[in-house]
């Protein structure tokens, strides 16, 4: 398999995850016109469409796309119906075809019907998890999107975490403000000095987020007192909750 980041919009990454034989499968298409110009210049043959939620962001190109393809699958959850979705999964449900096997993940927060797509080693989840970070919680509650992350951490720490967003650089700000150690603070520079130089930071791997990523450390004793809160006096989901409205604020 080969994996391709398309920058569209201000901060978004579409992905195109392609098999050896010039099949590929679209994630989150934010805009059209990059994908299809990619398609053309590499000769791929598109076989479906992936939605992890509705915010336009992720959408806006579906329109665009299925002009050009108009019997191409769309996989997405309840909530992007009316985005173009032709194929409703949720949670439990596998999607089959060709040489891709994708498991779908329920992983509300975001949004009440946000989902990932999961084939190893790669998993497309949207705004759920990004590299140090996480997303908004814009429609669910901090007790789902804490176990939608939950259930990420539990998958392999070789998991590429493919998010939608190029946000590292102020997620590290904000990780290092909070939990300044060795880690965070060497990852911060690392990831300041890629965007410096216009590389990507994503995908980053499971592995690499278990060490920098602070909302995936809600048990650490020195980041509870960091934000206010007595160790161990709260649930985890307390902590989560805390420590995203301190990033709202940031």
């Amino acid at each position: 398999m080969k994996l391709i980041s398309i920058p569209a919009l201000a901060d978004n990454y579409i992905w195109l995850l392609c098999d050896d034989n010039r099949h590929c499968v679209i994630v989150d298409p934010a805009e059209s016109q990059p994908v299809l110009d990619t398609l053309k210049s590499h000769d791929w043959i598109p076989d479906a469409i992936l939605l992890t939620h509705h915010h336009h962001d992720h959408v806006g190109g579906v329109p665009g796309i299925l002009e050009q393809f108009p019997e191409l699958p769309v996989y997405g959850p309840a909530e992007t119906q009316s985005k173009g979705a032709t194929m409703i999964v949720r949670g439990g449900n596998s999607i089959n075809f060709d040489n891709f096997s994708f498991q779908v993940i329920d992983v509300p927060g975001h949004t009440l019907g946000h989902i990932a797509f999961y084939q190893a080693p790669y998993l497309f989840c949207g705004d759920t998890l990004f590299s140090g970070g996480c997303g908004r919680l814009f429609e669910g509650t901090a007790e789902q999107m804490y176990t939608s992350i939950g259930k990420i951490a539990e998958l392999p720490d070789d998991t590429l975490i493919c998010c939608a967003h190029e946000y590292t650089v102020s997620n590290m700000k904000f990780a290092h403000a909070i939990l300044p150690n060795q880690a965070i603070s060497e990852y911060q520079q690392k990831v300041t000095q890629m965007r410096e130089n216009n590389q990507p930071t994503v995908p980053t791997t499971l592995q690499i987020e278990k060490k920098i990523n602070i909302f995936l450390k809600c048990d650490d004793i020195d980041l509870q007192r960091n934000i206010g809160i007595k160790p161990n006096s709260q649930p985890l989901s307390a902590v989560f909750r805390q420590l995203r409205m301190n990033k709202d604020r940031f």
